[in-house]
C-alpha cells in the first residue's frame, strides 16, 4: 500500500512536493473510499486519488517521477558503468542543473512500513537511504551519501540488515542502487522492497495500454471477467473473440508511408498476433462480428483498461495512470473509479492515482475532499502540488466543480485571448 510520495528538482518538479494517500480528518465516505492497514501502527489510506490542472502544469510529470524511481530501482543494477539513469532536473534555474533529482516513496509490504528514497544524477546516485518500521520505532537499514570533496561514499550499514553486507557495498557502482545490488546478489531481506516496486507498483502508460494484456486474458480462462467489464460499460459487446492471425499488410491504415509499410511488411512477415473481434447482436438476436479496430476510439481504449483494471483489482496493486477521461465518457471514467471504491471489486485494497480534466466527478459523492490533489506552475514555471484540503471546502456543501472551475482552488489554464487576436490582427494588417 502507497502512504506517500515525494519529489524534487525533477523536470518541472523544483522544490520537493508531496502526494500523500493517507486520509486526512473527516468521516465522509470512509466506508467505502478509505481502508485500514496495520504496520506497527494502524494507518487509514485511501482507495484512490484524482489530480486535476492545466495543461503543461505537471500532472504528468509527477507519473513520470514515479516511473524513473521504479525504473532505477528494478534496472539499475543491471546497468554498465557509464551508463545514464533516466533523472532529468529542472532546467528553468540554473542553480538545479547541475544538482540531483530527488525520488522517495513511503509504502506498507506485509505488514512493514517502510522509507526508502535516493537521489541521483544522470550519471551517479548521491544519496540513498531505507528506513524500516517493523514496530513503532524506524530502524535504519541503510544509508550512503557521496561526498564531492573526497571523491567517496560515506556508508551506513544498520545492525538490522543481515545478510553479506559488505560485498554488496563493494559491488555497488556509482549509478547503480544498493538496493538493487543487494537483491540482484541474493538479499532475501530486501527483496520484498525490490518486489513491491517490480509487482505492486504500476504506471499505465500515456494514452493507456495497448489491448494485448485484455486480449490475452481473453484467449483464456479469464475471458468472463472481460466481458462482463465490458457489458457493464453498455458499450453494445456481447462477447469477444481472440485468435492468432497472420500478419497482413494489407490490414494497414492506408495513408500509412509506403516506405513504413514496407518495412513493416518485411518485419512483421509469417508473424502472428492475437486477432481480436467484438461480438454485437441484433433486436432479433442474430450475431454481428466486428473487428475491434472498427470500434470507437473510447471503446477500443475502454478494452484496452480491462485487463489492467481488473489485474489491479484482484491483486491489491498501486496503479498511477495518466488522462484518465481521454476518449471515455464521464459516466465510464466513474464507473473505473467506482470500482476501486467498493469493498465487493476491491477486496485486496488496491490504489488508483489518475491525474484527469474531467471535472464531472469532481464532487462530493465520489470523492472525500482529501482525495483531489492539483497541479499549477509558479511564476518561475516550477510545479507546485497541493491537496484540496488546504481550501478547507464544506464538507458535503460545497459544490467543488463549481469551485474548481470558476478559480478558487488555481490550477486553471489562464487563456489570453487578447495576445491572439491581436496577433491575428497583426497578421490581417500585414
Amino acid at each position: 500500500m502507497l502512504i506517500e510520495f515525494s519529489v524534487a528538482n525533477f523536470r518541472s518538479f523544483q522544490e520537493r512536493q508531496n502526494f500523500s494517500m493517507a486520509k486526512a480528518s473527516g468521516q465522509e465516505l470512509g466506508d467505502t473510499n478509505t481502508f485500514k492497514v496495520k504496520a506497527a501502527n494502524e494507518f487509514d489510506l485511501l482507495r484512490s486519488a484524482a489530480i486535476y490542472g492545466p495543461n503543461a502544469g505537471g500532472k504528468t510529470n509527477l507519473l513520470r517521477a514515479v516511473r524513473a524511481m521504479k525504473e532505477v530501482v528494478l534496472h539499475s543494477a543491471g546497468k554498465q558503468r557509464g551508463d545514464l539513469l533516466p533523472v532529468e532536473p529542472f532546467r528553468l534555474n540554473l542553480a538545479t542543473q547541475q544538482q540531483p533529482s530527488e525520488f522517495e516513496m513511503i509504502f506498507i509490504v506485509d505488514g512493514v512500513r517502510y522509507q526508502y528514497g535516493f537521489t541521483a544524477t544522470s550519471d551517479r546516485v548521491h544519496e540513498e537511504w531505507l528506513l524500516a518500521y517493523p514496530r513503532k520505532r524506524p530502524q535504519r537499514w541503510f544509508g550512503r551519501s557521496w561526498d564531492a570533496i573526497k571523491q567517496r561514499y560515506d556508508w551506513e550499514l544498520g545492525s538490522n540488515l543481515t545478510g553479506e553486507k559488505h560485498l554488496w557495498q563493494k559491488s555497488t557502482r556509482d549509478n547503480a542502487l544498493f538496493l538493487s545490488t543487494a537483491v540482484q546478489l541474493n538479499s532475501q531481506q530486501l527483496q520484498p522492497i525490490y518486489d513491491w516496486f517490480k509487482t505492486t507498483l504500476r504506471t499505465g502508460q500515456v494514452g493507456g495500454w495497448g489491448v494485448g494484456f485484455s486480449a490475452s486474458m481473453c484467449s483464456g480462462a479469464e475471458k468472463a471477467r472481460v466481458v462482463n467489464f465490458l457489458k457493464a460499460a453498455d458499450l453494445g459487446i456481447s462477447n469477444i473473440e481472440v485468435d492468432e492471425e497472420l500478419f497482413d499488410p494489407d490490414k494497414l491504415p492506408d495513408d500509412m508511408p509506403e516506405s513504413i509499410k514496407e518495412n513493416l511488411a518485411k518485419e512483421m512477415s509469417g508473424k502472428k498476433f492475437l486477432g481480436i473481434k467484438t461480438i454485437h447482436e441484433t433486436a432479433e438476436g442474430n450475431k454481428v462480428i466486428f473487428d475491434l479496430n472498427d470500434e470507437s476510439d473510447g471503446t477500443q481504449r475502454f478494452f484496452g483498461f480491462a485487463g489492467p483494471w481488473l489485474d489491479c483489482l484482484e491483486n491489491g496493486y498501486v496503479l498511477f495512470i495518466d488522462e484518465l477521461h481521454d476518449n471515455l465518457h464521464p459516466k465510464l471514467v466513474q464507473f473505473l473509479v467506482q470500482l476501486f471504491h467498493s469493498s465487493e471489486t476491491n477486496p485486496k485494497n488496491a490504489q488508483l492515482v489518475f491525474t484527469t480534466h474531467e471535472t464531472s466527478i469532481l464532487n462530493q459523492d465520489v470523492f472525500r475532499r482529501d482525495q483531489i490533489w492539483f497541479c499549477e506552475k509558479d511564476t518561475s514555471q516550477a510545479t507546485q502540488l497541493y491537496p484540496l484540503t488546504d481550501f478547507s471546502p464544506r464538507k458535503g456543501r460545497e459544490n467543488l466543480e463549481l469551485s474548481y472551475l470558476s478559480g478558487r482552488y488555481g490550477a486553471l489554464p489562464f487563456v489570453q485571448m487578447h495576445h491572439y487576436r491581436f496577433a491575428c490582427d497583426k497578421k490581417v494588417a500585414g
